[in-house]
């Protein structure tokens, strides 16, 4: 199991460091829309400091968990990045919404597999 985890944090790190630096580089081909609406709302979030401020905490978050550093802290930091990812997906765009669920349901997991250091919160 400890195997597993430690291939999940290093697989969420990576695409988190990759897909964070793609909304400053812009190194990867801009994804295609099939609803318009989808389209408007992401251009949206470009257009203003919400991409570079998710940008910026997914590489964080990535970083954290590649050096195996605070990672309770960065799955909670994560949290909401992904519900929204998975939420953006399923409601405007749920062709693409495979990545966004790996992120959301192995974002869950390692919560899940760190609860011992949530109890004080919850």
């Amino acid at each position: 199991m400890n195997k597993l985890i430690l291939a999940l944090k290093i697989v969420l790190g990576v695409m988190l460091v990759i897909f964070g630096s793609n909304k400053f580089i812009g190194f990867m081909p801009v994804l295609e829309f099939a609803n318009p609406n989808a389209s408007i709302f992401f251009g949206a979030l470009s257009d203003s400091y919400v991409l570079k401020t998710v940008g910026i905490i997914e590489v964080v978050v990535g970083l954290l968990l590649l050096t195996n550093r605070a990672i309770p802290f960065s799955l909670i930091l994560l949290a909401p990045i992904s519900i929204n990812i998975i939420l953006f997906h399923a409601t405007l765009d749920p062709a693409n919404i495979g990545p966004g669920a790996f992120v959301f349901l192995v974002n869950a997991f390692l919560i899940f597999k760190n609860w011992d250091s949530y109890k004080t919160l919850f």
